[in-house]
């Protein structure tokens, strides 16, 4: 506790000594230290330029900060290399742990942060953006981000290539840059599973306020059916979340608080959701217990509580994230409290209401969040699983056949390796598919390939982290990167985002050198800085080379 405390303090101080210069000049500049913006801004400074890292929070490492380990989603290490392995592999496997090893790397590597300072605006001359403003922008105490600027003062970070590492994507459309989000239509891309899926989770549950009447309107948390054909694309994207820890030690717990404009009418889904439960159970409550837990606290993966996609209903809105994915930062705002909100609520719905086992209501009474875990945000992650929001869209799109391997693309800065991974995007009114009986389900959810996809990597060419030559000339995008909400939904996991957040540091040096653009610069000589640096950028099932300095 005294070394945890002693790195928050640090990290505070530190914070304070970088947080607000009025301007800051460059060679490159990294937007959000993400994992994937702390390897590209340690890259870009090992191959010997000047980097500014820029976070609209205040803490370091984003969601491998927030709940998330290092390790998690990457089924095959040997197809890992450079960075991700030497340094963010051995981060540690608790967000306070993480966050202290990322907080010590940028400092020996002597990169400047810029904390709580978020995107306003960017200036162009032509195709190349020459600065960006910014935004003082404190999260609040959980971690949530400000919808306004807390004042009208304007931080100028001048570079010659930016890098975009955030979860948001929010330069491409600063920098007007092509970009898309939501669900690409089956013909699109000739995706087979694109668009609209079938229902899942169907519950023969009434949608309707008053059961059984339509006129009454839809249950809040219910989405009416948008009644687009299977395969037809739309604007909604799958579920975001928090990866969240709770306890019942009074001393590490912190009270998940009731909202203010708690309503019990608001979770009247869950009520009829834990009736239907109740009875399909009978007397095995062993089971009856697995099935409430999904709802709240969700599915324990690996310590932290994330999504539980079995479940009709789980700890984490549904529909929401589509508002987020495009949205300013007001709205992003909105939907972020929203998701904490609804937590809120649902864990005091779940601790009270009669519908729910007693034993269970005891239970969950008496959990709340782990402070230790975030002890400056009551125990709040401070970042929202934001699983995809813009992708861009440059001269190659990564798309499902890149996934299944029917590709052969020769400008790859590194490999990609999970299957098809897709959390539900709406929870809506539906037919049985069968028996057309009026209930209410879920859509979107698919895991296609479990962890190891097709058990073989594929690259992510160099063209997918960089835009049209005719946009920008000056950016490169390791985590909004070039994709089909498809193939996105696979190439998505931390650790590809690292590897890609290294090569987009290397190609940066590359590019400033040869006075090119990013566009521009020979990839063959990318591609070998990137094989001594210990990256692996081609599949031969052999382990990851060692790293050359």
């Amino acid at each position: 506790m005294k070394r945890l405390l002693l790195a928050t303090i640090l990290s505070l101080a530190w914070s304070s000594l970088h947080a607000r210069p009025t301007s800051h000049t460059a060679d490159v500049c990294v937007y959000g230290a993400t994992p994937a913006g702390i390897t590209a801004a340690v890259a870009a400074k090992q191959e010997g330029l000047s980097v500014v890292l820029i976070e609209p929070s205040r803490w370091l490492g984003g969601i491998l900060g927030a709940g998330i380990k290092p390790m998690q989603d990457c089924p095959d290490p040997s197809a890992v290399g450079g960075l991700t392995t030497t340094k963010v592999f051995k981060a540690g496997n608790s967000p306070p742990q993480i966050r202290e090893s990322f907080t010590q790397w940028l400092k020996d590597e002597g990169i400047p942060v810029i904390f709580e300072h978020r995107l306003r605006s960017a200036d162009k001359e032509g195709t190349r953006i020459t600065k960006i403003h910014l935004d003082n922008a404190p999260p609040d105490k959980w971690g949530i981000p400000l919808p306004n600027a807390v004042d009208d003062s304007d931080t100028v970070v001048t570079a010659k290539v930016f890098i975009d590492a955030s979860y948001e994507g929010d330069l491409l459309p600063a920098a007007k840059v092509n970009y898309t989000s939501g669900r690409e239509p089956q013909d699109k891309f000739n995706e087979s599973v694109a668009g609209v899926g079938p229902p899942t989770n169907w519950t023969p549950i009434s949608p309707f306020i008053t059961p059984g009447d339509p006129s009454s309107g839809v249950l809040p948390l219910v989405d009416k059916d948008h009644g687009k054909p299977r395969h037809a694309g739309d604007d909604y994207t799958q579920a975001y979340n928090f990866r969240f820890y709770v306890t019942s030690d009074p001393e590490k717990r912190a009270a998940l608080a009731v909202p203010d404009d708690y309503n019990p009418a608001q979770y009247e889904l869950v009520g009829r959701y834990v009736e239907y439960l109740v009875k399909q159970a009978g007397d095995d409550q062993a089971k009856l217990k697995k099935q409430l837990s999904g709802i709240f606290p969700g599915w324990l993966n690996s310590g932290e509580y994330n999504y539980q996609r079995q479940s009709l209903v789980t700890m984490a809105p549904l529909g929401l994230s589509r508002f987020y994915q495009d949205g300013d930062w007001a709205t992003k705002a909105k939907v972020w409290r929203q998701h904490v909100d609804y937590l809120r609520g649902l864990h005091h719905f779940l601790s009270t209401d009669t519908r729910v086992p007693e034993w269970f209501r005891k239970e969950t009474s008496e959990l709340g969040l782990n402070k230790t875990m975030h002890p400056d945000t009551e125990g709040w992650p401070h970042q929202l699983y934001v699983r995809i929001s813009r992708r861009m869209q440059s001269d190659y799109i990564l798309t499902h056949a890149d996934v299944l391997n029917k590709t052969d693309e020769k400008d790859g800065v590194g490999l990609a390796l999970y299957g098809v991974d897709i959390y539900p995007v709406r929870r809506y009114v539906a037919l049985h598919p069968e028996t057309e009986e009026l209930g209410v389900a879920t859509e979107g959810n698919m895991f296609i390939g479990g962890a190891k996809g097709t058990g073989h990597p594929y690259p992510v060419p160099y063209r997918s982290i960089v835009p049209k030559a005719s946009e920008c000339t000056n950016l490169l995008v390791p985590t909004c990167f070039s994709a089909s909400f498809i193939a996105y939904a696979s190439a998505r996991m931390e650790p590809v985002f690292c590897v890609l957040g290294e090569s987009s540091g290397v190609a940066a040096a590359h590019a400033i050198r040869a006075n090119a653009d990013v566009q521009s610069i020979d990839v063959p000589k990318l591609q070998a800085r990137l094989l001594e640096r210990g990256q692996v950028i081609e599949w031969k099932g052999e382990p990851a080379p060692a790293r050359k300095p």
